[in-house]
């Protein structure tokens, strides 16, 4: 499915898909997790709202960001996974984690990565 686009300007493209306050903390959790239930990303602590997680969660999944896949345990769950298009946006969360290093105080767990990823 392709996205209505506001131009064709390549930002503004991009940000029609992952730019909302949430869908980037998608992608994270799942970066981090590499898979998740809808349950786990309500444990976020940005607490995000069941209507707007299941949105975004379909808007993602639209758009080739995540896949669903079936859970082994359960039938009445799904699991969540980046694709491989979900997963080139990891350059772009490192850039905004080096971002957010320079103008902001980060966890020393945080601040730890970030120097492994910058060797």
């Amino acid at each position: 499915m392709d996205t209505k686009k506001r131009s064709d300007c390549p930002i503004s493209c991009s940000l029609d898909v992952w730019g909302d306050k949430w869908s980037l903390l998608i992608v994270r959790d799942l970066m981090f997790a590499k898979q998740c239930t809808y349950g786990d990303f309500l444990k976020s602590d940005e607490k995000i709202a069941t209507n707007i997680l299941a949105a975004r969660l379909q808007m993602l999944e639209e758009n080739g960001i995540v896949a669903k896949l079936n859970h082994p345990d359960s039938k009445a769950k799904v699991l969540y996974r980046l694709t491989q298009k979900g997963i080139d946006l990891l350059p772009i969360m490192i850039e905004i984690n080096l971002w957010a290093e320079k103008y902001f105080t980060l966890p020393a767990e945080r601040k730890a990565l970030l120097k492994e990823i910058k060797k």
